[in-house]
């Protein structure tokens, strides 16, 4: 029923220095500098200054297994729960990439609840590149109100492997993740893969200025593929949205450099305008 954990140096994400943390049912229901009369009640852990942090987010990890652009042999495996532990991540986003054909939506949403029972958060985007969304259930808005674990769509755009999906088709898609996020009490994301073509981004601000769609709905990701596409990616930061810097293959330049240079960027941006 209860664990505690002793002599934590903790970071959350502010360092806080070395402190006991009281679990109950799962939950953390306290944290301070002495918690031993608890001791008699809980299973003790002593961390020895070891460092606690919070779970990381990972919003784009193909946990079903990707791949499959050089072959069915390049296909990538499932991932599995002693991986994403490793690196700290306690919930994840599965999702789909150029393979929406062999690879189903099914698998994905079944290795989502796997990772579920296994003991950390799970959930998924339906969709893949294409524009013809593969879902679970008729249509992208029904799998938000029926499907807890879908938190919106995946679609690429400025990649040769993409659908070159126009901005009104876009607009659709976005529409109508928000309004089954809306009536399902979801944020609804659209979550964009970006390729390296010289479009870059223009049709997402096309979205948002032309069409004045709200941009906390729209989520580009691998924003670092190229400079060109990173400065543009700023600039969408400063309207108020969300970028996603890969801190794996496809980038111009070390993800920690991309994250330092965009947090300068934006400190200028907010000390001249705010």
């Amino acid at each position: 029923m209860f664990k505690l954990f002793k002599n934590c140096n903790i970071y959350s994400p502010q360092k806080i220095g070395v402190q006991d943390i009281l679990i109950a049912y799962d939950k953390i229901v306290a944290i301070d500098t002495n918690l031993d009369s608890y001791v008699s009640k809980a299973e003790v852990f002593d961390f020895s200054g070891q460092i606690i942090t919070p779970g990381l987010i990972d919003q784009h990890i193909h946990i079903a297994g990707a791949g499959g652009t050089s072959g069915f042999f390049s296909m990538t495996p499932e991932v599995n729960l002693s991986d994403l532990i490793a690196c700290g991540s306690t919930t994840v986003v599965g999702l789909l990439g150029t393979d929406g054909k062999t690879r189903s939506i099914r698998t994905l949403y079944g290795k989502v609840k796997s990772l579920e029972q296994e003991g950390i958060s799970a959930y998924m985007f339906c969709g893949y590149y294409g524009i013809d969304s593969v879902t679970i259930t008729e249509s992208i808005q029904s799998d938000m109100i029926f499907i807890d674990k879908v938190l919106g769509c995946k679609i690429a755009i400025s990649d040769i492997r993409s659908s070159y999906p126009t901005a009104l088709e876009l607009l659709r898609k976005v529409s109508e993740v928000r309004v089954g996020g809306t009536i399902a009490n979801k944020k609804g994301i659209l979550h964009i893969h970006l390729g390296n073509l010289d479009t870059k981004m223009d049709v997402l601000f096309e979205l948002v200025q032309k069409y004045q769609f709200p941009i906390e709905h729209i989520s580009p990701t691998h924003v670092a593929r190229t400079k060109p596409l990173f400065e543009q990616a700023i600039e969408f930061a400063k309207l108020g949205g969300t970028i996603d810097i890969t801190t794996g293959a496809s980038k111009f330049t070390e993800p920690y450099k991309a994250v330092f240079n965009g947090i300068r960027k934006w400190s200028s941006f907010r000390k001249h305008y705010f």
